[in-house]
Formats: structure tokens, sequence, C-alpha cells
């Protein structure tokens, strides 16, 4: 298989059309020249032209707040993510994590995951030509008519809740969307009673939960007692590479039931260290999960020296992503929902999932 770590690939064979010979016919200044059929990669920037990349996980914001003044409107080598390589991979969407750094502990979840907050606001009024807050998914599919990067909050931390359904309310009040339960007391092996209850404010206010990192067996109860999909913002396939936030197979069949969304990362513990390794795990989630419950959740943001699969550094590269997908047989329709169509479909999803709880409680 063509190596698409080289932006320079040529065309893959099964692209590539064989022009007979002039014949007598043929022959004349007036012919026009044969056209040279379209590479992966030119097949890869029409699609995301028109089914942009939503990202599922971004830790910039995290990241910015140990350089608060640090430019995003420009290419710099400082961090991964700017908004020049934004565009130039085709991100239409980006969910901002705003978990916080492994080890944090549980009583300052809280005050952190407020101060993210407040980083993640003040960045996107920064940059109000390049970034705007989206909701909802009309906000979504708005901001990309726009010409703007759709901007979600989130996943804060579950442990941030400190017992408090009232924390979760305030959360969305800010904007905050998604909340990742792994590693709060209450979504251990099983939901405690005031986990099923998180569980139903979270679907009622139409905020998505983020499995990535949960056990399999919690990951499992979380998908069964939630009545909108749940997601993993930024995991793999746990059969090819085992790691604490990949996801097994039973958990992708419970996504694949319940139109959930895997979304898959670029970490090289998560998946290996070369964009054909990604492709695999991407392979792996497709085949378990389905097509409709595939996504992108890269985990860039990070400072240079952080390892990331070649070809994949930053991203700027996920044209040679989809353009590798292509090359496997990856139909447009699949990378069409891959990229940009099941992020709206699971976003679509909450928010009826909400309208139908409200309708319940005024009804």
């Amino acid at each position: 298989m063509a190596d698409l770590q080289d932006e320079q690939t040529p065309a893959h064979p099964a692209y590539a059309a064989e022009t007979p010979p002039p014949g007598p016919a043929s022959v004349g200044a007036a012919d026009p020249p044969p056209t040279a059929p379209a590479s992966a990669l030119d097949r890869a920037a029409a699609l995301l032209s028109l089914h942009p990349v939503a990202d599922g996980h971004n830790t910039l914001v995290r990241t910015l707040r140990q350089s608060p003044y640090h430019d995003i409107g420009t290419p710099d080598t400082g961090v991964d993510t700017d908004i020049p390589r934004l565009r130039a991979g085709g991100v239409g969407a980006q969910f901002w994590s705003l978990l916080p750094p492994r080890g944090t502990a549980p009583d300052h979840a809280l005050a952190d995951a407020l101060d993210q907050v407040d980083a993640a606001l003040s960045l996107l009024r920064r940059y109000p030509d390049g970034l705007c807050l989206a909701l909802t998914a009309d906000d979504m599919a708005d901001a990309r008519n726009r010409g703007r990067i759709a901007s979600f909050l989130g996943p804060v931390p579950g442990s941030a809740l400190t017992d408090s359904l009232a924390a979760l309310r305030a959360f969305h009040a800010l904007g905050v969307r998604v909340l990742a339960p792994a590693g709060a007391p209450w979504a251990a092996e099983d939901l405690t009673p005031f986990g099923h209850e998180v569980v139903r404010e979270a679907n009622r206010l139409g905020v998505l939960l983020d499995v990535t990192g949960c056990t399999p067996a919690a990951a499992l109860r979380i998908a069964g007692a939630s009545k909108a999909p749940v997601i993993a913002t930024h995991t793999a396939a746990d059969a090819l590479t085992p790691h604490p936030d990949n996801t097994d197979d039973d958990v992708l069949l419970a996504l694949r039931a319940a139109g959930g969304l895997a979304m898959a990362t670029f970490d090289t513990g998560q998946t290996g260290d070369s964009l054909h390794a990604v492709a695999d795990h991407l392979d792996h989630l497709r085949a378990v999960a389905g097509p409709g419950s595939v996504g992108l959740g890269a985990s860039f943001g990070t400072e240079p020296g952080t390892r990331r699969p070649t070809g994949l550094t930053d991203p700027s590269g996920y044209p040679r992503l989809i353009a590798e997908l292509l090359e496997r047989g990856w139909p447009e329709t699949d990378i069409a929902q891959l990229t940009w169509g099941n992020a709206l479909r699971v976003l679509r999803a909450a928010e009826f999932t909400a309208r139908a709880a409200a309708h319940r409680r005024t009804g």
C-alpha cells in the first residue's frame, strides 16, 4: 500500500485509468488533453471541504494555561494546534477538553474545571473570526456555513461534580456539553444511586457522557442507563492495543446498539507510532461498532516533544489519514459519517432526548 505520509504520494493504482493510444480519429490539435485521475489526497481534500472533521478531543486549553498569551492565530511551533493548521486539516468543529492532568487531587477537580472553562471562553473571545462557541448541533452547522470552527466545551471530569447535580447544571449554564465520568467515585465498577441521577440529569440537559477511561463494566452500565447516545472522545481499539483509555469490543458493540460514538485518538500509546497504525484502529472500530458509530478525537493541543504517529503530528495531517482510508477502500459515505455526520447525529440525538425529558416533565 502506498505510503500516504508523504504529500507527494502518487495515486493508488485502483484510481489510475488507462488511456488508450490515440487512433486516427483522435489525432488533432483540437483534441482535449487527457484528464489525470484524482489522487487519494485530492479526493480527501474534496471530501473534507464538504464534510469537515468534528474532532472530539483537543487539550490546547490546558496547555495554554501555562502560556496564556500564546497566539494561535498564526502558525507557531510552541504547540501543535493553531487556527491555520486546524483549517489546513479541514477541522470544522472542535471539542476542547477541560480534563485535569492525571493525578489532580479530587478536592481540586471542581476549581480546576472552572478555571479551564474560564480559559476556554477567554480563548474563544480572543479569536472570534476563527472560533465560535457552539452549544447545539445547529450551532455546529451554522459555524461551518460562516467559515468558523464550532467550539464545544468539554469534557469536564465527573469528579468535579462533588456529589452535586447543581454543579452539573452550572457547567451546562456555562456552555459545557460533555461530561467524563471516568475517575468519579459514582462511576467505578458500577453506577451508584447518585451516578444514576447524574446520567438522568445529563440526559435532561443534553450533556453528552464520555466513557473514555471508564472500566468496561462502568462504560456498559452508563451506556445502558443513558437514554441518549454515549461517546468515547479519545479512544482506540483495545483488541489491537491494550490501554486504559481504549475501548474493548463489548463496549464497541454497546455503542453500536445505542447509536453512540467511538472517536479515534492519535496518541501513540493508544494506537502505535504511524498513520497506518491509526488507520488499523479505525478499521477495527468501524468493523465492530459500525460506520455510524466511529469518529475522530485526535488529542492534539500539546507542546513540542509529545510523541505522535508519523504523518499525524498536528491537525494539518487529517487529509493524509482520509487519503489512507480511501486507499483502503472506505466508501466516501462512510468517511463523511466519520468526519462530520456521526458527531452531528449524536448531538442531535442528545438534544432530542433533552426535549423529550422536558415534555414529560410538563406533560
